[in-house]
């Protein structure tokens, strides 16, 4: 799933791309990806792209006063075209082409999503806060009102809530998915079902600490890259995440999981957990 770091990487390298061009169309593949009505999709067509910004892992095209605003969920991506196919796409094709965005010399961007569980979205709308899920975005965690006063406010109110789940909540912090938050938590060398209001205040500053350094570390290494080389190095720099069964690149004990019906963690119990495994109890059920 595309994070904060990888989507303010696609901004940055779409800003270059886009900036200045005029919109022809935007065909969809899709229908179910397409959330609004009003504007239009063709009130886009012949307006000039005037910035691409980011919004948590939220996308935003703007062209003439609209924009394009696209949540690209768990496997959606954007993939430039130098030449885009003549013929518009076929609706309910295999490929896994969402919607085509056809620039004014025939390139374009084609947005895609992989696997049967559809869940990526793409607006229209007059201000990126006309979507819903923009309008409920908690504080960037690079930005400068998030500092370590505002992540002590939202650890103690969220009480006795998972920390893993508080980082990843998109109401409360923006930007931050399942990675990432499995990559802060190791860094910070804390136990992802650790309490959010049990922390104390030298574990608040810790967590603070590697949210701004991995995350900007991690914007740092993308920037300048293109859209086809980011999933590659977000991958290869992931500590954990993704990596069970390996070893942990701090301490070399074996990364461990656990299950949940839609998805994992990863964690290195040695460095996380002082060396005690977690309940994984999808995995019990089975084995009972």
């Amino acid at each position: 799933m595309p994070e904060l770091p990888e989507v303010e990487a696609l901004a940055l390298d779409l800003a270059g791309r886009l900036d200045g061009r005029a919109i022809v169309r935007v065909d969809i593949a899709a229908f179910s990806a397409l959330k609004t009505f009003d504007p239009p999709l063709s009130a886009l067509e012949g307006t000039f792209v005037d910035g691409v910004t980011r919004h948590g892992k939220f996308l935003d095209i703007s062209a003439g006063g609209l924009h394009l605003v696209l949540h690209l969920a768990r496997a959606g991506w954007v993939r430039w075209r130098d030449e885009v196919p003549k013929l518009p796409p076929r609706p309910g094709g295999k490929s896994g082409l969402a919607a085509r965005v056809i620039l004014d010399d025939d390139s374009g961007l084609d947005i895609t999503e992989a696997g049967t569980k559809k869940s990526l979205a793409l607006y229209v709308v007059r201000s990126p806060q006309d979507v819903e899920g923009i309008a409920r975005l908690g504080p960037d965690p690079l930005s400068d009102e998030f500092d370590e006063a505002a992540l002590q406010r939202i650890l103690t109110e969220a009480g006795r809530a998972q920390v893993k789940g508080v980082l990843r909540h998109q109401g409360t912090i923006a930007g931050i998915g399942n990675a990432y938050s499995d990559e802060l938590l190791h860094a910070a060398k804390m136990s992802p079902f650790k309490a959010a209001s049990s922390l104390t205040p030298e574990d608040v500053s810790t967590l603070y600490q590697a949210i701004r350094t991995v995350l900007g570390d991690a914007v740092e290494r993308s920037r300048g890259l293109a859209a086809s080389e980011l999933k590659g190095e977000k991958k290869s720099n992931l500590a954990v995440h993704g990596r069970t069964g390996q070893k942990c690149p701090v301490c070399g004990d074996v990364v461990r999981e656990v299950s949940f019906a839609d998805s994992s963690l990863q964690y290195c119990a040695t460095c996380q957990t002082g060396g005690k495994p977690l309940a994984d109890r999808r995995m019990s059920k089975l084995l009972k």
